[in-house]
């Protein structure tokens, strides 16, 4: 975190309402047939709108030349440094369902992914396997699977996702993946970061040996990849941090997970910004921050699809007048990380970041893209940085020492 009790003597409480907006994988490079990226090529009025009122700039996640996961991603936008507070994805995912992780429990995220008959790795999403799919897989592990001296939980999350959570005493989470986050390469063998942990590693391995018995001959989905071991982390909690009411309005759970595991109360908000703006509008009164995640710009750009990152950068664009509507004091949009469609993957590249409200001091760039960020009021600065600088738009930071 930001070292938040120097500013406990500024901190000034006001009933100002906060919106974080946050386009997952927002940032892109561009297209080599139109020298463009997918924000600047998408239909935006209304992002364009709000830009040349806004004071702009570029966050950088976690380091300049580190590409982040999720997890640091939006930790940093929760203004908590991520080289400090790291949480391990399987912590996310399973908090994110709602899990009750407990003391002695190791959890990982896995997808159900496609394997060739060599073994190697042809699809790491089986083709986004249906959600049902991925339960009635997961609920075949949990009760043919036999780890000696654990409890073992298999839980579907959405789509090819899934969580593992073992449970018993002396787990260790220094244990490698088995995710290679790439494709054309075999699932990797978990292994023992340290000599403690190689009872954990080992039981991993069997955990994998049995699952790729019972999925062995499935047309999708006949393998799986595991990353992410983790326990619960602790976090000084958001909401006391900053004195205020804080919410999370997530479809996607891992997303969720973060939130919660920051101290956030979560908010059912149903499978669409339509859904997650009507939720904001239903709570509007009971907080003062509202974090608001949309997943499809960076499912996208993972994807490798320009245009349909493109598209759902003119889906979020449109969303934004009905939450405008609810006359915030200040909004944020930004992302947690740049995911270029064409590099399909999460990149190093800052994102493009806003900040409008009262007492901005508007920099009068031209539209919402990385270019025009570029010469933003924020210039290119940390994004555990980005939250003050929101709260001292929205009156909440008053002078600091005499």
């Amino acid at each position: 975190m930001i070292d938040v009790e120097e500013l406990r003597d500024c901190y000034t409480n006001t009933p100002s309402k906060i919106v974080l907006l946050v386009a997952d994988g927002l940032g892109g490079l561009a297209h080599p047939d139109t020298g463009k990226s997918e924000l600047e090529t998408a239909h935006t009025p209304n992002l364009d709108a709000l830009a040349q009122e806004s004071a702009c700039g570029l966050t950088t996640p976690v380091l300049p030349g580190v590409a982040p996961g999720s997890g640091p991603g939006h930790l940093a936008l929760f203004g908590y440094d991520p080289l400090v507070y790291n949480i391990g994805r399987g912590a996310l995912e399973a908090t994110g369902i709602d899990f009750a992780l407990e003391p002695n429990d190791l959890a990982a995220r896995g997808n159900f992914c496609d394997l060739d008959a060599e073994g190697v790795i042809i699809d790491r999403r089986a083709g986004r396997l249906p959600t049902l799919v991925t339960r009635q897989l997961c609920e075949q592990l949990q009760s043919s699977i036999e780890l000696p001296g654990v409890e073992l939980f298999v839980l579907p999350v959405r789509d090819q996702r899934f969580v593992v959570v073992v449970r018993g005493e002396g787990l260790s989470d220094r244990v490698s993946d088995s995710d290679p986050q790439v494709e054309g390469s075999p699932p990797l063998i978990t292994e023992a970061l340290d000599d403690e942990a190689e009872p954990t590693a080992a039981l991993i391995r069997t955990f994998v040996e049995q699952a790729s018995e019972l999925l062995a001959g499935r047309e999708r989905g006949n393998g799986l990849i595991l990353r992410g071991w983790s326990k619960r982390p602790d976090l000084p909690p958001f909401p006391e941090l900053w004195k205020l009411r804080a919410a999370a309005v997530t479809v996607y759970p891992m997303y969720r997970g973060v939130a919660r595991l920051a101290g956030m109360q979560t908010i059912e908000a149903g499978d669409s910004l339509q859904t997650q703006i009507d939720a904001i509008r239903q709570h509007w009164d009971d907080f003062d921050f509202f974090f608001l995640h949309d997943k499809q710009i960076d499912t996208a750009g993972e994807d490798g699809d320009f245009l349909a990152k493109q598209r759902a950068i003119a889906d979020f664009d449109r969303a934004l007048p009905a939450l405008l509507s609810l006359r915030p004091d200040v909004v944020v949009v930004t992302g947690d990380h740049s995911t270029p469609a064409v590099m399909a993957a999460h990149s190093w590249h800052p994102v493009p970041t806003l900040i409008w409200g009262r007492n901005v001091r508007a920099d009068h760039i031209h539209d919402f893209s990385e270019p025009e960020c570029v010469r933003g009021e924020l210039g290119t600065f940390p994004a555990k940085e980005l939250l003050p600088l929101a709260f001292a738009h929205a009156g909440r930071l008053a002078k600091y020492g005499a």
